[in-house]
């Protein structure tokens, strides 16, 4: 077994998870502020907004499945530096995924909160910057043989 191989298994986890972590944290402070503003305009604060706030986890989950598939590949004898390689490389994707998505879910959130209207709209764009990541984990997947 390769050293290199396990960091890079673990890498892909941890630095997918980060990236979750920031992209919650930016969409959940959004969602926040405009329930706060709901709130006191005597408004219905409208609980899809917790969907911006959720919506850079499934990252997370994408990182911890090319994890088990990259640990999967190095017990049957991948070379370990690729996998460092594809851990780092896909788990920095799978991160700013989970970033951008936190961003366009606090635009989200924002705009929901004023106008009530959109939500479709809002979480097309929220769902785009998840395609980034789903491509990122099956196209390393693949690409493990």
């Amino acid at each position: 077994m390769d050293i290199f191989g396990f960091i890079g298994a673990g890498l892909v986890m941890g630095i997918s998870a980060v990236g979750s972590g920031i992209g919650i944290g930016i969409a959940g402070s959004a969602a926040i502020g405009a329930w706060k503003r709901c709130y006191k305009a005597n408004k219905p604060a409208p609980m899809t907004m917790l969907t911006f706030a959720g919506a850079p986890l499934t990252q997370t989950f994408y990182g911890f499945i090319l994890m088990q598939q990259m640990s999967t590949a190095l017990a049957n004898g991948a070379n370990g530096g690729r996998l460092l390689g594809m851990g780092i490389g896909s788990g920095l994707a799978i991160a700013f995924s989970a970033i951008a998505q936190g961003k366009a879910g606090a635009a989200g959130a924002d705009a929901l909160g004023d106008t009530g209207k959109g939500f479709a709209n809002y979480i097309a764009v929220v769902g785009i910057c998840e395609t980034v990541a789903l491509f990122a984990m099956v196209l390393s997947m693949a690409s493990l043989g």
